[in-house]
């Protein structure tokens, strides 16, 4: 099995949609800078439904020996920066980013770029779920931006029933 490096926003709505543990499943271990644990402990501090990296014996705290400076420039959280950073210093590495702006850098620069709902796809066949509609729907009511036709595609893609 693979790596993998994650930002924050895939390890919070696999949290939320009861799925995170299927990381253990598809990645030998995920790696986590210490930006993403900090802002996965501000969450947590102000009342957020947000998983504690600590609790997970498959998630290690790893991070970046450099940033490069032009991304410094983009809008893009430090969470991200570091993830990306780090995948660049190990490119064989999955990165998991939900932030469009982000894949779009991180697919620029060469890396290999997996979201929440890839995720979902991948675990489904590996027969980790029969069904991801309805995580796709708690992710919908979880916080993450799906449009109609997205959540269409995914389904498709997916094998199951596109009727919503």
């Amino acid at each position: 099995m693979p790596d993998a490096i994650s930002n924050t926003s895939p390890l919070i709505y696999l949290y939320r949609i009861g799925v995170l543990e299927w990381l253990s499943e598809l990645f030998d271990e995920v790696w986590i800078p210490t930006a993403v644990m900090e802002e996965l402990e501000e969450g947590h501090q102000k009342g957020y439904d947000v998983p504690n990296p600590n609790k997970y014996s498959w998630m290690k705290n790893e991070d970046p020996h450099a940033m490069p400076s032009e991304w410094l420039v983009l809008d893009l959280g430090p969470g991200e920066l570091a993830s990306m950073a780090l995948a660049l210093e190990k490119p064989s590495h999955i990165i998991l980013l939900d932030d469009m702006l982000a894949r779009r850098t991180a697919l620029a620069a060469g890396l290999i770029v997996w979201g929440t709902l890839r995720i979902l796809l991948v675990a489904k066949e590996k027969g980790l779920t029969d069904q991801i509609e309805p995580l796709v729907d708690r992710l919908g009511s979880s916080g993450i931006w799906l449009s109609a036709e997205i959540r269409q595609r995914i389904l498709h893609l997916a094998g199951e029933n596109t009727s919503k």
